[in-house]
């Protein structure tokens, strides 16, 4: 049953009060940011490759997480409840038994019969492959070859950082100088896992062809890759030293202090392997704090820890400000406004970062992700932080923000491509022959345009008046939007699970950019949000909606954060009283817990497509109140219009 209006406030102030005292004494939020077992295995892991003093305590807190998370197949799964990953299992295995879980217990059993029953550790990916080689377990041969000489290529090249995305950068960058070294981990224990090969992994040669890979271009690149692995040993003494000392100089500038490397866990490791091979001490500077940057990741509980790919205060700021605002009353507009003065300072105003390769003259503007990541703004969380600042200023809760707008929507401008979308950190980011290549079997290697940030941009920009009617831009955009639709009438979500997020993310858009609600583009959409509700009144989908075979939506449990999203599409496209939405909100009011948040194991976000998901700790507190008091907010109106973006 829907609640009625006492009962309806009586749920957001138990929310929006949750919310309110989750933030930090500075203004702002930081939730924690899950992934799957691959990071805290890698942390262990990277720990004993480097054989720094064990942390008894914080290793038993690790494998108690491990352990909690295997799935019922006796792998590890991408998210929660998810089908068996081969890496994934073999780092969290590889992991535990560095630990010390005996192979004799029950789960490594276990696990090991599921890995060797799908064609064992060989049939790992390219990243999994590489740490397999760094430990000694594989030859090098089985590894693509990536020659750190591409460090001296020039732009016109056909492979060049410049064409590739930024975590693929800070990834690949410090990884070519170990490729190019070789080392042994040091491995203090002599651990080994040869137990989880089919076959001998001394034998072990080139990986297969990914599914996702065009035959003609992987064997193209298959033959490139023989010819490499034939000159690479011979290439000059002089050209290796200077490519290496390019990578270097290339980390040096972005290592961004105690948040690392692109802020995110791979390229920090990678980065302190780097320097660890190159020699250089443990208590170097740059070293130091390489090192330093990965502790700030753990999240560690009495009782188990685990390891963050990254964090999202900016991210998690914006958007919880969001929810305060639509809640609304003094107090939620006041903390919303305390967190926006957080963030005004965060702005990128004077470091022009790598997006500056397509985009020389365009000012800098936008907000990161992480708490410092300067070369890599964040075109999402520019649009969503702008909007919000735009939003308070209209509610006249907080200080003005009109410089720290100017400056992000000079910045979104400048950097749409050509198509009329935006991708995530870069622009016209799409060679996508490149997701080809031997190394990329993962096939995330890009940053293309993508419907979801295309949509918060289309938003932010039409928030502050610049309608398609009125703005080539945003015209632009649309039309995008327009193009991408699926037959049934759903976007895709690349940066959340999945075509929920995709549709809500553009039906707010459409509408805040002044698209008929009653056109088919608007209709379509709607209608497939309302064909898919679940029995319970709620929404769901997880990530196996990003098969490369998919044929439309496979029903999942419903989650609190797709329900907000599917009811704030819904809102969007005009359709509030259509009997989905009460529906919707009375599943949001009975799975509400006493503490005024909402229970979500299941992952809602998404990392890399069929290759790494994440569960934001920070959704199930601020979308399904964002969703509960938009709903209050149109029914109590006669001018049921959402005003705003999002």
């Amino acid at each position: 049953m829907t609640p009625d209006r006492s009962s309806l406030e009586r749920h957001i102030g138990r929310a929006a009060r949750a919310l309110m005292d989750s933030q930090r004494d500075d203004g702002h939020w930081a939730f924690e940011l899950e992934a799957d077992a691959t990071i805290p295995a890698e942390y262990v892991l990277l720990r004993h490759y480097l054989a720094e003093p064990v942390d008894a305590g914080l290793e038993a807190k690790i494998a108690v997480y491990l352990r909690r998370i295997q799935g019922a197949h006796g792998g590890w799964p991408l998210f929660h409840e998810g089908a068996f990953d081969m890496s994934a299992s073999v780092k969290a295995y590889f992991a535990l038994k560095v630990v010390g879980d005996s192979v004799d217990a029950p789960h490594m059993a276990r696990a090991r019969r599921a890995m060797l029953d799908r064609g064992g550790a060989g049939r790992s990916n390219v990243f999994t492959k590489i740490m397999l080689a760094l430990f000694g377990f594989i030859p090098w041969r089985a590894v693509p070859v990536m020659p750190v000489e591409i460090m001296l290529l020039p732009k016109w090249f056909p492979f060049h950082l410049d064409k590739i995305s930024y975590w693929s950068r800070t990834v690949i960058v410090p990884l070519l100088v170990l490729m190019a070294k070789k080392p042994r981990a040091r491995n203090p224990k002599n651990v080994r896992i040869d137990e989880l090969f089919a076959d001998p992994p001394g034998t072990l040669g080139p990986a297969l062809k990914a599914p996702q890979q065009k035959a003609v271009w992987f064997w193209f690149f298959r033959v490139v890759d023989d010819v490499l692995r034939a000159i690479e040993p011979r290439m000059p003494k002089g050209l290796r030293q200077r490519a290496i000392a390019s990578a270097v100089a290339w980390v040096g500038e972005r290592l961004n202090g105690e948040d690392g490397l692109g802020a995110i866990f791979p390229a920090m490791a990678n980065s302190v392997m780097m320097y660890d091979v190159l020699g250089y001490p443990p208590d170097h500077p740059q070293r130091a704090i390489a090192r330093k940057s990965i502790e700030k990741l753990l999240v560690v509980h009495p009782h188990e820890a685990y390891c963050q790919p990254c964090v999202s205060p900016v991210w998690d700021t914006g958007l919880a400000s969001h929810a305060l605002l639509e809640a609304g009353g003094e107090e939620a507009e006041r903390r919303a406004s305390r967190g926006l003065e957080w963030l005004a300072p965060k702005q990128i105003l004077d470091v022009k970062g790598d997006w500056v390769a397509r985009r020389p003259d365009v000012r800098p503007g936008g907000w990161a992700f992480q708490y410092a990541n300067a070369h890599y703004p964040d075109v999402d969380d520019t649009a969503v932080v702008a909007m919000a600042m735009e939003r308070a200023q209209r509610a006249e809760s907080g200080a003005r923000h009109d410089e720290a707008i100017a400056r992000a929507r000079e910045w979104i401008l400048g950097i749409q491509s050509r198509n009329g979308g935006w991708g995530a950190f870069d622009t016209d980011n799409e060679f996508k022959y490149l997701n080809n290549i031997p190394f990329a079997d993962h096939g995330a290697l890009l940053d293309p345009p993508t419907e979801d940030v295309t949509a918060r941009c289309v938003s932010f920009l039409a928030q502050l008046g610049e309608t398609a009617d009125k703005s080539p831009e945003v015209a632009a955009g649309v039309d995008y939007l327009r193009r991408t639709q699926l037959p049934d009438g759903s976007w895709y979500g690349r940066w959340g699970m999945n075509y929920i997020y995709g549709t809500w993310s553009v039906l707010c858009a459409l509408n805040a950019a002044g698209v008929d609600l009653k056109s088919p583009v608007v209709r379509k959409a709607a209608a497939w949000l309302v064909s898919i509700q679940n029995p319970d009144g709620g929404w769901g989908e997880d990530g196996s909606s990003y098969k490369l075979d998919y044929r439309g939506y496979e029903r999942a449990p419903s989650t609190a954060s797709q329900t907000a999203w599917a009811l704030l599409g819904l809102m969007a496209s005009g359709d509030v009283d259509n009997p989905a939405v009460p529906r919707g909100i009375a599943y949001l009011a009975k799975t509400q817990a006493p503490d005024g948040l909402w229970e979500e194991e299941r992952y809602t976000a998404t990392g890399f497509p069929r290759v790494f998901y994440l569960r934001y700790h920070g959704y199930r507190k601020y979308f399904p109140l964002w969703a509960l008091a938009r709903y209050r907010n149109l029914t109590a109106s006669n001018d049921r219009s959402v005003k705003y973006g999002m």
